[in-house]
């Protein structure tokens, strides 16, 4: 499947649906950027059970900032809404599909647990 873009008015909703989300927040003028596409697009294109999204940090600079976008291409993987990895560079296709290997291991029921047990601690702080 070709990956979708994302703009602020479907980012929420696509991360709010089950299951993983790769998001590529990238750039026109970015040429690791360019490079990473036809990764991505190739690891989209295996993994039909996957959302892939990009997100273009020129026309959505307020979302980029949102999620503290520094450094392009960057890479995240949401499972359930939740974020579970973020990483700025390129990403080899074979780290690509291990990746989403390991997110589709998860015990999300776990992960839950940690991301509630995480803002516990925070709140007490």
């Amino acid at each position: 499947m070709k990956p979708i873009e994302l703009h602020a008015d479907n980012f929420q909703a696509t991360l709010a649906k089950p299951g993983i989300v790769l998001v590529d927040w990238w750039a026109t003028w970015c040429g690791p950027c360019r490079a990473f596409a036809p990764i991505f697009e190739k690891a989209a294109a295996a993994h039909t059970d996957v959302t892939f999204g990009k997100v273009d940090t020129d026309s959505e600079q307020a979302l980029a900032g949102q999620f503290g976008i520094q450094s392009i291409p960057t890479l995240m993987i949401f499972r359930d809404g939740i974020l579970l990895f973020s990483q700025p560079g390129v990403v080899p296709l074979a780290s690509l599909n291990d990746l989403i290997a390991q997110a589709q291991k998860l015990d999300m029921a776990q992960v839950r647990r940690d991301v509630e047990a995480q803002r516990g601690t925070a709140r007490v702080a």
